[in-house]
């Protein structure tokens, strides 16, 4: 095997892990979804979530990995296999594309843009505790 068939190979691997995560993310959601699974924190005051909003948090999550890994294996066969300028803009499109539908999900699962931080209690008006 020369380079070019292992560079090729291992990204068809981590493509194969990409879309194997998406398949066992969306399994493994609904039963956990249809036991009640709660996020570990909840906002102050928040409800518990319902079913459908349950299963689309654990989905996104699945998905979000699921594109990351896909997008790790565009740039592996087309930085190391054929860095042709056709090639690096095709991957350009792509990760744009990927990187605007992390976004979507991101904002879609926790309700926030990835680079907002998280409101702390002191903002939200809650008491912290004094120790």
């Amino acid at each position: 095997m020369d380079f070019r068939q292992v560079i090729e190979t291992v990204g068809q691997l981590v493509d194969f892990a990409g879309v194997a995560v998406m398949v066992i993310g969306a399994v493994v959601s609904l039963p956990l979804a249809i036991r009640g699974h709660q996020p570990r924190q909840l906002p102050q005051g928040a409800e518990k979530l319902s079913f459908y909003r349950s299963y689309r948090q654990l989905l996104g999550r699945s998905i979000l990995l699921g594109l990351e890994l896909l997008v790790a294996a565009d740039i592996i066969r087309t930085v190391a296999v054929t860095p042709t300028f056709t090639s690096v803009g095709v991957l350009a499109i792509i990760v744009l594309i990927r990187t605007f539908l992390s976004f979507s999900l991101e904002l879609e699962i926790t309700g926030r843009w990835p680079w907002q931080k998280e409101a702390s209690p002191a903002r939200s008006g809650a008491t912290v505790p004094q120790g």
